[in-house]
């Protein structure tokens, strides 16, 4: 046999195996949580100095309260009447902190202006503290801010790019304090669902127990799967949610249409459904159009001039056909809609009155 034989029968091999190679689903920490591994929010308020005239107005008194007090605790006494806060502007600062940010971590922070200031290019964050929900101070933020945009001013007008009065500090946090969390003291894992779905959960359970060899998963309830850690993993964690989190599962849930009529956007699931259904769809278009003429009556006679109105009327119908649509799927209930030349909104009505009418199997969302 000749190479050139050879190398076309492994190519149509090569073709073949690949096409009945099953297709995969989603990963396990695609679709899902795992209780514990988490972030936590922290807030802070603080001060940004150094602004070129873009900070606060003389109106924005919590500025001033806040820089009097700075500068109190710093053993300067000054009349708040005589502070101007052109230069500086109190923001909230913000950040997560994953549960495995030990002290001196660091974090990157976004701070944003809490008043009316203008921009808060060019300023230096003041070290602010970050507090969780509990009050505790875990964080301590300071730095120079980066903006993603500009503004300039002028007396008749301004240039303005993105937004000014929000900025970032790339590890501008450091960690003063961990959240408890011993992860490797664990006896069990719980994993949250992000979907609501009872098959999908059950795939999860019998793809975990199938992985471990062993009935270790069990469902709580229609989202919530917890797995006790097999012995050869107590206290070594880490291998095992590695293995759990790339496990493949096919994820179900309830077929759903979602309708955006702000942007005229529909999206359709894949499991939508047609029963026994026929669709006509058309528009009635009027057109009334007034027009003022004006009568003048012929000289030296008695006549008056008068407005005499004058109205056009015209009446467009658009005549579709019917079509019948049973059992379609996705790409069928597409096409059909789209051979009678439907839009985005036309979509919208229709797939609104095929619910009303019982025969769309599917939950229709409009946000």
């Amino acid at each position: 046999m000749s190479h050139r034989r050879i190398s076309a029968l492994l190519a149509a091999l090569l073709v073949s195996a690949v096409l009945v190679l099953p297709a995969h689903g989603a990963r396990i920490k695609d679709i899902a949580s795992f209780k514990g591994v988490r972030s936590n929010q922290l807030v802070g308020y603080g001060l940004v100095v150094g602004l070129n005239g873009t900070g606060d107005k003389r109106g924005s008194q919590f500025t001033i309260q806040s820089l009097y007090n700075m500068l109190e605790r710093l053993g300067v006494r000054v009349d708040p009447s005589t502070l101007k806060p052109k230069n500086v502007a109190a923001v909230m600062v913000t950040t997560n902190m994953p549960v495995w940010s030990k002290p001196g971590s660091k974090l990157d922070v976004t701070v944003s202006s809490l008043g009316d200031a203008d921009s808060l290019l060019g300023g230096i964050l003041l070290m602010t503290p970050l507090k969780g929900v509990n009050g505790e101070v875990y964080a301590l933020a300071q730095g120079s801010l980066t903006l993603g945009g500009f503004l300039a001013e002028g007396t008749a007008a301004s240039a303005q790019k993105n937004t000014t009065t929000v900025g970032i500090i790339p590890g501008g946090a450091t960690v003063e304090r961990g959240v408890p969390f011993e992860f490797n003291r664990m006896s069990s894992v719980t994993i949250n669902m992000n979907m609501a779905d009872f098959s999908t959960t059950m795939q999860v359970v019998n793809t975990i127990n199938r992985e471990l060899g062993g009935g270790y998963a069990t469902a709580k309830d229609i989202s919530t799967v917890e797995v006790a850690v097999p012995a050869a993993f107590q206290g070594n964690l880490v291998p095992l949610m590695a293995s759990l989190e790339n496990l493949d599962v096919r994820p179900d849930g309830r077929a759903r249409v979602v309708v955006d009529e702000k942007t005229g956007t529909v999206v359709v699931g894949q499991n939508v459904r047609l029963t026994k259904v026929a669709v006509a769809h058309g528009n009635l278009q009027i057109v009334i159009t007034e027009n003022f003429n004006v009568s003048q009556p012929e000289p030296f006679s008695q006549g008056q001039t008068a407005v005499t109105p004058e109205t056009e009327l015209a009446v467009r119908e658009q005549n579709n056909r019917l079509i019948l649509m049973e059992g379609a799927t996705l790409r069928e209930l597409v096409d059909g809609l789209n051979a009678m030349g439907a839009t985005p909104r036309d979509l919208i009505s229709i797939l609104r009155t095929l619910r009303a009418a019982g025969a769309l199997m599917a939950d229709l969302e409009v946000i």
